[in-house]
């Protein structure tokens, strides 16, 4: 009877400890895939994030990029991740909301593929030029390209990125003719403007602000919807062009089937970095701001968003194929 009872206790031990093992999240490397280029607002986000998490866990955090195809690469590759919370994609909204519209085949659906994890930031978007460029607002831009026989070139990250597609926009909203210059990335892109090889190009405050900052680039308006907190004085868009705007967003998702009490803890632990007082004043240096809500309002967000993008994105007439 005391064997019984020792052998008992002896199993009951074990299966705490098994659990309790389980329960242990993260016990080894987190990777945050991103779908852009470094140097992108995507990418200096998630690096944000990589480092509080990193402390908070006291496990390594690491950044991966995964270009390729617009972002549709590296999300597809969390969608066929393993969903045990160590693979996790951070997606610009342009990736995640936008792409489906605008390629055929993307090798991933946004909302079966995945599980929110929460919304992490907002971005500041800008038209920016070469400071040679003889425009210096958007109403200037507007006449300056319907003056010339010869479309303006304009650079974006890429074929399908948001860069090119609000590009797209501006086209359809002012009536001007722009042509499309496709890089491998928003870095690229806006090294090239500086150099003066193009003269326009649409950047998010992350790949850009060191640029602003310094005068290789000048501001000609405000892709958000409100001004920046980071330029006060610069108009937005919309102020020219009646509708015109879009503020980016950027999420984490885990690939769909992540066990829920391991999804609590990652949202747990997100919310709590980005309260953290050092993750809001890194956020602000790159012209972004905390995008804080639960894993409900990100699957609401891309809910609405999808039906919002379908639209613009069939109005604009853009493809990728």
């Amino acid at each position: 009877m005391l064997r019984r009872t020792w052998w008992v206790t002896c199993l009951g031990l074990a299966l705490c400890s098994g659990a309790q093992a389980q329960d242990k999240f993260p016990s080894k490397t987190v990777t945050l895939v991103v779908p852009q280029t470094a140097g992108g607002a995507n990418d200096a986000i998630a690096r944000v994030l990589a480092q509080k998490l990193s402390e908070q866990w006291g496990q390594p955090v690491v950044v991966e990029n995964r270009p390729g195809a617009g972002g549709n690469v590296g999300t597809a590759s969390v969608a066929k991740a393993k969903n045990d919370g160590y693979t996790l994609l951070v997606n610009a909204d342009s990736a995640q909301v936008i792409n489906p519209f605008l390629y055929q085949r993307t090798g991933f659906d946004p909302v079966k593929d995945f599980d929110p994890v929460a919304p992490l930031a907002k971005a500041g978007y800008v038209l920016v030029a070469n400071p040679a460029l003889p425009a210096n607002t958007v109403a200037e831009l507007i006449a300056l390209a319907k003056s010339k026989s010869d479309p303006l070139a304009i650079a974006s990250a890429g074929n399908g990125t948001l860069n090119h597609l609000i590009g797209e926009m501006l086209q359809k909203a002012t009536g001007i003719q722009l042509q499309h210059i496709p890089y491998k990335g928003a870095a690229m892109a806006a090294t090239d403007v500086v150099g003066g090889q193009v003269p326009l190009s649409v950047q998010s405050m992350p790949s850009s602000i060191a640029f602003i900052r310094s005068g290789k680039l000048k501001v000609l308006g405000v892709v958000n919807e409100k001004r920046l907190a980071a330029l006060p004085d610069v108009p937005t868009i919309g102020e020219t062009v009646k509708g015109f705007g879009a503020t980016p967003w950027y999420g984490m998702f885990a690939p769909a089937g992540t066990p829920k009490h391991i999804l609590a803890q990652i949202q747990d632990e997100v919310a709590k970095a980005l309260d953290a007082k050092e993750t809001q004043d890194k956020l602000a240096t790159l012209g972004c701001e905390p995008f804080k809500g639960s894993a409900e309002q990100l699957a609401i967000i891309v809910r609405d968003d999808l039906q919002r993008w379908s639209r613009i994105v069939k109005d604009s007439g853009a493809r990728v194929d």
